[in-house]
């Protein structure tokens, strides 16, 4: 929260009129989430975009509080769960200013190296086989995956939100800290 609230006091001194509100969110936290989303809606702010771009990356093995394998937890279920929390203040922004919501899930080229038979949906917390560059793969492919069916779901609903799934490219960031190869 630190980090933020240096970086809005920074946009208000530059930008004094510029309205910014802080609301912590930890997308490993089931509980956290659900609070942000609850703090958001609390606000009673138009969502016009949701941008779901934090994740973590070739962690080691290891769980959430929820105890959920670390990367699959935060890089999807994170992101899906407060997609769908979110999905109704959208959905009344878009109704009430007439502009088109957006969705955009941050993925990753990586969905390709998931493992060999896809999203293991039955082992996602077994340690035993765990490849922290395949379990980074499936949750960046279980991200596409729910853009898709989202954005499929709104086209039938006649609801004009867009979800895409985009892969940003390579990026050296912290992102990286627990790969030697990097």
């Amino acid at each position: 929260m630190k980090a933020a609230n240096e970086a809005k006091n920074k946009i208000v001194r530059e930008n004094p009129r510029a309205r910014i509100d802080v609301l912590e969110l930890d997308l490993c936290s089931t509980n956290s989430i659900r609070s942000f989303a609850d703090n958001f809606i609390a606000l009673h702010l138009p969502l016009n975009i949701l941008i779901n771009n934090a994740g973590i990356m070739f962690c080691p093995f290891q769980l959430s509080q929820d105890g959920i394998e670390v990367q699959f937890a935060t890089n999807h279920i994170g992101h899906f769960l407060l997609t769908n929390l979110l999905l109704d203040t959208m959905k009344n922004t878009v109704k009430a200013t007439g502009i088109q919501g957006r969705v955009v899930n941050l993925s990753s080229i990586a969905h390709n190296y998931c493992y060999k038979k896809g999203i293991r949906f039955h082992k996602i917390n077994d340690k035993q086989g765990y490849s922290d560059k395949r379990a980074y793969g499936q949750s960046k492919l279980a991200n596409i995956l729910h853009a898709n069916e989202l954005s499929r779901r709104l086209q039938e609903e006649g609801v004009n939100i867009t979800v895409n799934s985009v892969h940003p490219g390579l990026i050296m960031t912290p992102l990286f800290r627990h790969s030697a190869a990097l």
